[in-house]
């Protein structure tokens, strides 16, 4: 009887302590519901991580820099379009306004001085076209160009000032200072007002945006981006622009080469374009009486006109084939 007892026992002991190690139907529910919040919190888990390495993929990352690209061409159009963004390009302190004004009073002299001195109305209109649409655009945009050249030419040069700086320890907007305190004009001056815009509380991104509408160069546009990306995406910035000088003196020696290469059709282009101007005041220094019926009959007028637009297309057509873009 006794080794029965003890039998039963050693069998209930051994089931109890099989019963508190698997759990009973309280525990296994709770370890039930604990994996099955598990389960469903592995998936997002999951997708957040999966997004996250496919943006750090290269296809992603040279999909955002397409995107930036496209981004920064439209605004480029855009900032080019309007006579006052021109003005700003050629930091010109004149609201559009007063250029309207100044082209209107122009035009006005274009127009009087003619009649005043006899000549037909339709050479009066011409000048006064000349006068008030034409050379005051021309000034302008003259102005800008040679601005952006001098930007552009010295803009490697600032950016090497940032990378030595970052490796040196200084801040960026530290960097920024030096460049505005440091460089010639028009790069110093711009980077000061890029410095006074961070200054009264815009990020760096709205202040190159800023800059960017004053002065809308290829190699701004891809600093701007360089550092668009690497405030996303982190990483090494003196690296990444250390590489983007490198990007800029290739294009810079690349412009060079296209120059030379293509001299020979610009000096073509400009014989042929300033030959009859040329000849015709040789022919008014020599035989005035001669070339003047060309002025005061209205044939001649005729004859002038459209040779007038004639020399204009193929000025035009020369231009367009000579105008490289890279």
């Amino acid at each position: 009887m006794l080794p029965i007892l003890a039998a039963i026992l050693a069998f209930v002991t051994i089931g109890g302590l099989g019963w508190a190690l698997v759990g009973g139907d309280d525990s296994s529910t709770a370890a039930l519901k604990r994996a099955q919040g598990l389960s469903q919190r592995n998936p997002a888990n999951a997708k957040k991580l999966a997004a996250a390495a496919a943006s750090n993929t290269p296809e992603a990352r040279r999909k955002q820099i397409v995107d930036q690209l496209k981004e920064a061409d439209r605004k480029e159009r855009k900032a080019r379009m309007t006579m006052a963004a021109k003005l700003k390009h050629a930091g010109l302190t004149l609201n559009i306004r007063t250029f309207w004004i100044i082209s209107a009073v122009l035009g006005v002299f274009g127009l009087l001085l003619p009649l005043l001195l006899g000549a037909n109305i339709f050479i009066a209109l011409g000048a006064a076209v000349i006068l008030g649409a034409g050379l005051p655009r021309w000034v302008v945009g003259f102005i800008g160009k040679g601005r952006m050249k001098k930007f552009s030419g010295e803009f490697a040069n600032a950016v090497d000032v940032i990378v030595r700086g970052i490796k040196s320890g200084l801040p960026v907007h530290e960097c920024f200072k030096i460049i505005a305190r440091e460089s010639p004009a028009p790069l110093g001056p711009e980077f000061q007002t890029l410095v006074e815009g961070m200054g009264v509380g815009l990020t760096l991104p709205q202040a190159l945006d800023k800059m960017y509408e004053r002065m809308p160069t290829s190699e701004l546009r891809f600093f701007s981006i360089v550092i668009a990306i690497q405030q996303k995406t982190g990483g090494n910035l003196a690296e990444a622009l250390s590489n983007l000088t490198t990007v800029l003196r290739a294009r810079r020696m690349m412009a060079e080469k296209i120059k030379a290469l293509s001299s020979e059709a610009m000096a073509s282009a400009g014989i042929i374009g300033s030959l009859p101007p040329v000849v015709m005041g040789l022919v008014f220094i020599t035989t005035p009486a001669y070339i003047m019926l060309l002025f005061t009959d209205p044939r001649g007028q005729v004859m002038l006109l459209g040779a007038g637009l004639w020399m204009s297309a193929g000025v035009f057509v020369m231009k367009k084939m000579i105008a490289f873009k890279f």
